[in-house]
């Protein structure tokens, strides 16, 4: 009887799918860029059309070692939006490609996954890019998702800030006070993946062409399914009139001689 059981448990494992990868550290809630790649540089004269995350990246054309303008990011407003924008789609971490105050300068961020499982990939972002120029030298954001296995790329997209010609996107809402167009959290979805192929998913914020104008992006719920809902921390003056309202309550119980003293 012992024989017939191992016999049986030998047996299914080796029925047992091989495993595969997915996306480390998907939704930065290690507080680190653990499982992925990033880089900078000098964005130079090149245009929108002709931008690779992958150049970005070490080992790529524009990489500079020296320059890291990007950041793990916790919850709290964006303040060139207007305080409209939740810097995290969820949980307690998001990371923002490129930084808020340079100009002239591109980031990028890459994940390789092997053997992959699932039919797509889907990641939410939020793009903050001042607004100028035309569509092929404004400030942008652009992804792509190559397929090592077959070495094509399948993906190639782009949004940016352009304020004339086809670049004008309805994604964005235009902050006057700032200067600066922004969405809100959008969830990307990439279909029609071949199971058990290697993928590698790119992505870059780059300021405009031209180089005075700025451009970041935050991303955040990498993985095989539809991110979580977007989990949402109260507005500043909604903490104030809590806090006061819980003040008020204490004053009134102390009154009552219903609350104990708190040591300072």
């Amino acid at each position: 009887m012992k024989t017939n059981a191992f016999a049986a448990l030998a047996a299914a494992v080796l029925l047992t799918p091989a495993a595969h990868a997915g996306f480390v550290n998907g939704n930065f809630e290690t507080g680190d860029t653990s499982g992925w790649t990033t880089g900078g540089g000098y964005r130079g004269n090149e245009f929108n059309s002709t931008l690779d995350p992958v150049n970005y990246l070490p080992g790529g054309s524009h990489y500079s070692s020296s320059i890291n303008h990007s950041a793990i990011v916790t919850a709290g407003f964006d303040a060139n939006t207007g305080n409209n924008l939740n810097r995290v789609y969820s949980g307690n971490y998001s990371y923002r490609v490129e930084d808020t105050v340079t100009g002239g300068y591109g980031s990028a961020i890459t994940q390789t996954v092997s053997n992959y499982q699932d039919s797509s990939i889907f990641f939410a972002w939020a793009a903050v890019l001042e607004g100028a120029h035309g569509v092929n030298d404004a400030a942008t954001f652009k992804l792509t998702l190559t397929d090592l296995t077959s070495m094509s790329v399948l993906v190639n997209r782009e949004y940016n800030a352009a304020t004339t010609g086809a670049g004008v996107d309805s994604r964005f809402t235009y902050n006057a006070s700032t200067g600066y167009y922004y969405t809100s959290w959008q969830v990307e979805q990439l279909t029609n993946l071949t199971l058990g192929h290697t993928y590698q998913l790119s992505l870059l914020a780059a300021d405009c062409e031209p180089t005075g104008h700025r451009g970041y992006v935050y991303l955040d719920g990498f993985g095989a399914v539809t991110p979580p809902v977007v989990e949402t921390v109260p507005e500043p003056g909604t903490l104030a009139l809590l806090g006061g309202g819980l003040l008020g309550m204490a004053r009134l119980a102390r009154r009552n001689g219903k609350v104990n003293a708190i040591a300072a």
